[in-house]
C-alpha cells in the first residue's frame, strides 16, 4: 500500500505530459501540402459563381435554371459527401486527393466549350464529384496530423479552401473576360487547368510520403478513448450549418446578379465583389481558429451567426466603399464557422472523423445549395433583392438552433 500513492502520482504525470509533448509536434508540412491542395479544389468550385452570368446569357437561362446549376453543384459536392466520408472511415484512400484535384479542373475547364444546358449541368456534376472526394480524405487527413489544437490547425487547411474560393472569381473573369470586359470568351475557361495539372501533379508525386506520415493513429485512439458519437447533436449542427450554407451560398449566387442585373455595374465588377465577399471569409476562418480553441468550438458557433446578421442588412442598404465593407465583414463571420464546426463535428462523431467531415462540409452545405434553388425561384417572381434580404437573415435561424446545441462527452469534451 506504501507505493501505491507514488504510482498513481507517476501514472497521472505521465498522463499528464504525454499530450503535451505530441502537441508541439504537427506534420506543418503535411497541413500546408493539403491546404494547397485544398486551395485548388476551391478555386475550381469557386470559379462557378463568376462564369454562371455569362453562362446565362449565352444560354439564355432564367435565374431557376441558373440556381438550378447551383444545386447540381452542391448536390454532387455536397450531398454524396457522406458516402466518400464512410469509405474513408473504412480505410484511408490517400489517392483520391490527387485524382480529385485533377477531376475537379476537369469539369470547370471544359465548362466554357458546353454546347448546351445539360451539358453545362452534366461538367459541373463532374467538378462537383472531385469536391466530393477531396473533403472527407482531406479534413480526415489534416485532422490527423493536426495534433491538440485542432481548431487552428484545421482553420489554417481551411485556410487554403477559402482563399481559393476568393481567387477563383477573379481569376475566371481574367480568363473569360480579360482586361477590357469586352466579352465573354468561352474557351479561355480551358486556362483553369494550370493550376489543376501543377498542384495535382506535386501531390501525386508526395503520395507515397503523405500515407506514411498520416498513417500514424492520432493521439486519442492511442489513449484508448475515442469518445462516444452524439447522433442527434449531430443532426441539430447539421441544421446549424445548413442555415448559414444557404445565407452563404445565397450571397456568392445573387450578389453578382445584383451588381449586373439591378445596379447595372460594369461586369468586372463581379469578380471583385466575390473576392472581398470569400476573401474576408478566408481571412476570418483564420482569426476564428484560436479564439474558438479558447473559448470553445460550440460557443463560438453560438454567436457568430447572430454576428454576421447587421452587416448583411447594413450591404443591401448602403452603396459605394461602405457597401463592400459591410459586404466583406459579413463574409467574414459567417465563414469564419466553417472550420469550426468541423471541429464540434468531428467531436459529436468521434469515431466517424471522416463521415463527421462529410456531413458538415458536404451534407449540411448541399441542403444549403437546396434553398439557393428556392431563392432562384424568388428571384425570377419579386427580384434579386428579395432573394438577398431572405439570405441575409437566414442566420438568425441558425443562431435559434445553436442555442440548443449540447457539449460533446467524453475524450472529444477536452
Amino acid at each position: 500500500m506504501a507505493d501505491s500513492k507514488p504510482a498513481a502520482l507517476r501514472t497521472a504525470v505521465a498522463t499528464e505530459f504525454l499530450p503535451v509533448a505530441e502537441r508541439v509536434k504537427p506534420h506543418t508540412k503535411l497541413i500546408a501540402l493539403l491546404a494547397l491542395g485544398h486551395f485548388v479544389i476551391d478555386v475550381n468550385q469557386g470559379a462557378l459563381p463568376a462564369v454562371l452570368p455569362f453562362l446565362k446569357h449565352v444560354h439564355t437561362l432564367s435565374y431557376a435554371q441558373a440556381a438550378m446549376i447551383v444545386l447540381a453543384a452542391n448536390v454532387a459536392s455536397s450531398i454524396i459527401q457522406p458516402l466518400f466520408g464512410y469509405l474513408s472511415d473504412q480505410i484511408a484512400r490517400r489517392w483520391l486527393l490527387p485524382l480529385s484535384v485533377f477531376v475537379s479542373g476537369l469539369g470547370i475547364a471544359l465548362l466554357g466549350l458546353a454546347p448546351g444546358y445539360a451539358a453545362v449541368v452534366a461538367l459541373v456534376i463532374v467538378l462537383g464529384l472531385g469536391a466530393a472526394a477531396w473533403h472527407p480524405e482531406g479534413y480526415k487527413t489534416a485532422s490527423s496530423v493536426a495534433g491538440d489544437r485542432k481548431a487552428t490547425a484545421l482553420s489554417w487547411f481551411s485556410l487554403g479552401g477559402n482563399v481559393g474560393i476568393a481567387v477563383g472569381p477573379p481569376l475566371m473573369i481574367f480568363l473569360v473576360a480579360g482586361l477590357a470586359g469586352d466579352g465573354f470568351r468561352p474557351a479561355h475557361t480551358l486556362g483553369m487547368l494550370g493550376p489543376t495539372l501543377v498542384v495535382g501533379t506535386l501531390l501525386l508525386a508526395v503520395l507515397p510520403r503523405l500515407t506514411r506520415e498520416s498513417a500514424a493513429p492520432p493521439a486519442a485512439a492511442r489513449a484508448g478513448d475515442s469518445g462516444l458519437n452524439m447522433p442527434r447533436a449531430m443532426a441539430l449542427l447539421i441544421l446549424v450549418v445548413t442555415m448559414r450554407a444557404w445565407s452563404s451560398l445565397g450571397f456568392s449566387t445573387f450578389v453578382p446578379f445584383y451588381y449586373l442585373d439591378t445596379l447595372k455595374a460594369d461586369p468586372r465588377l463581379v469578380g471583385v465583389v466575390l473576392f472581398v465577399f470569400l476573401g474576408a471569409g478566408a481571412l476570418g476562418t483564420v482569426v476564428a481558429g484560436p479564439i474558438a480553441d479558447r473559448v470553445g468550438a460550440r460557443t463560438f458557433m453560438q454567436w457568430v451567426l447572430l454576428a454576421a446578421i447587421p452587416f448583411g442588412a447594413l450591404f443591401l442598404v448602403s452603396s459605394g466603399p461602405l457597401a463592400f465593407v459591410a459586404l466583406g465583414l459579413f463574409g467574414a463571420a459567417l465563414t469564419s464557422s466553417f472550420s469550426v464546426s468541423v471541429v464540434l463535428g468531428q467531436a459529436y462523431l468521434p469515431r466517424n472523423a471522416g463521415m463527421a467531415s462529410g456531413l458538415i462540409v458536404g451534407f449540411a452545405i448541399g441542403l444549403g445549395g437546396a434553398g439557393v434553388t428556392a431563392l432562384g425561384w424568388i428571384a425570377d417572381r419579386w427580384g434579386v433583392p428579395t432573394a438577398l434580404w431572405i439570405s441575409a437573415l437566414m442566420p438568425l435561424a441558425g443562431f435559434a438552433l445553436t442555442r440548443f446545441l449540447p457539449a460533446p462527452r467524453g475524450h472529444a469534451a477536452a
